[in-house]
């Protein structure tokens, strides 16, 4: 079948572009690039076959013809990156997309065809059985109708004297003779796929174990990677510790500079009062002489406010004096207030009485 459409039994029914990759086969796990850029990536369907394929040309180069069986799956690794696996070409294709919806769109489409092969795969099998029942029936006709020509004669009679139904008997085992021969090539051609199936399975065998095996050797990667990575953690622990430590060893020796810088400020305010004692001590004599002097009128002070403190004694024993006098002199003002308000009232009574006696006249 040509991989060109306008020459082949298939049609596309979906294309989109990617960039192509296969597995490296010496490897199993690095990819290999199939196009130097992005290419067309197309779904043929095979009306004659009802089969489905995944088909790439770059140029005049096939980078990939893989037919789809039901047993595939179409695996998103990433966003914009999908693989599976052909059993049949004995690699692994990968596509990368520029966008993930284009990779959503192929992977929704591989689930339709996949779909669709198993659906035509189901049919295939009915019909193989369907041919299978139909040889059994034709075995099972076969020694009746040899028992007939025992009994009624050999062939050439039953031609010569035989009737419609026999021709009609004939004409059944000529049909059941060529569906025993479509179903005996079915069957070569299933013992054959049955064969290959057999094949790709021990291949995928082999590579499923070199997976595991190299799955143990990144666990054991993977373990050695933890445990360095649990060390270096313990070491940048150890680190920020250490760290903490320096950096409160530079606060400390900031506070101690600045603690330094307080002293020598302190010492030079000391040596400048000092300085200003020597300056003053200089000058001590002639304040000996003036305290001297400054004694002698103090004592002078003292002696006049002795005398002060005398006169004073004597100001409030006169002070007291005047003030009992002035007690005294209050008493007796009262007192003669006191009759002069007496007198008064008389001389009141006595003017009224003579109001009296002039208005009596």
């Amino acid at each position: 079948i040509s991989l060109v459409p306008p020459y082949s039994r298939e049609q596309p029914i979906f294309t989109t572009r990617a960039h192509v990759f296969q597995i490296d086969p010496s490897t199993k796990k690095n990819w290999v690039p199939a196009s130097k850029q992005a290419v067309t990536v197309s779904y043929f369907y095979d009306s004659t076959r009802n089969s489905y394929r995944i088909i790439s040309v770059d140029g005049a180069k096939v980078i990939i013809n893989s037919t789809i069986t039901p047993n595939m799956t179409f695996t998103k690794t990433s966003q914009k990156f999908g693989q599976w696996a052909d059993s049949r070409a004995n690699t692994v294709f990968g596509l990368g997309f520029s966008s993930e919806q284009q990779l959503t769109k192929f992977a929704e489409k591989f689930q339709e065809v996949k779909e669709a092969a198993k659906l035509a795969r189901d049919r295939s099998q009915e019909k193989i059985e369907t041919s299978s029942n139909h040889s059994q029936e034709s075995g099972r006709e076969t020694p009746s109708s040899t028992r007939a020509s025992s009994v009624n004669g050999t062939d050439d009679e039953k031609a010569s004297h035989g009737g419609p139904a026999d021709a009609h008997l004939k004409s059944e085992n000529d049909k059941l003779k060529i569906a025993l021969a479509q179903s005996s090539s079915n069957v070569k051609k299933w013992e054959t796929e049955l064969q290959t199936l057999r094949e790709s399975n021990a291949r995928l065998t082999s590579a499923l174990q070199e997976s595991a095996a190299s799955i143990e050797h990144w666990k054991k990667q993977f373990l050695a990677c933890k445990e360095e990575n649990e060390e270096l953690r313990n070491k940048i622990e150890e680190l920020e510790e250490q760290c903490n430590e320096i950096n409160k060893e530079k606060e400390r020796n900031a506070q101690l500079s600045r603690r330094l810088q307080e002293l020598e400020t302190e010492l030079q305010d000391k040596e400048l009062e000092l300085e200003e004692l020597r300056k003053q001590g200089e000058i001590i004599p002639q304040l000996m002489s003036e305290c001297e002097s400054v004694s002698q009128k103090l004592q002078a002070a003292e002696k006049k406010n002795k005398d002060l403190e005398e006169k004073v004694v004597t100001l409030r024993t006169e002070v007291e004096e005047s003030k009992h006098r002035q007690t005294n002199l209050k008493t007796e003002l009262k007192n003669f207030l006191d009759v002069l308000d007496g007198k008064i009232d008389e001389l009141h009574d006595f003017r009224q009485g003579l109001s009296k006696l002039g208005v009596d006249n």
